[in-house]
């Protein structure tokens, strides 16, 4: 069995340390991964948000515009039926 010396021990601090090193840097590029992804996430729920609101206007707009073609409807309805017919 190998004597344990100061050097040998210094030597497996080291390792121990450049390896406490490596995961660091491997912390600090996940962590910034995941500020890039919360980043693309937070614009796509943006997109969402906006079509979101184009599709609630155009529904609106589309309910008004079949609103107005069942009145005239109506209207062309009622005006047919007190026409004389020949």
């Amino acid at each position: 069995m190998a004597e344990v010396t100061q050097e040998l021990m210094y030597e497996l601090f080291k390792r121990l340390h450049a390896e406490i090193a490596s995961v660091k840097d491997g912390q600090r590029e996940i962590q910034a991964e995941m500020n890039a992804f919360r980043g693309s996430l937070v614009a796509v729920h943006q997109d969402l948000l906006n079509i979101h609101t184009t599709l609630i206007r155009h529904e609106q707009r589309l309910d008004r515009i079949e609103n107005r073609l069942e009145l005239r409807e109506l209207a062309e309805a009622a005006q047919t039926r007190y026409e004389p017919h020949s």
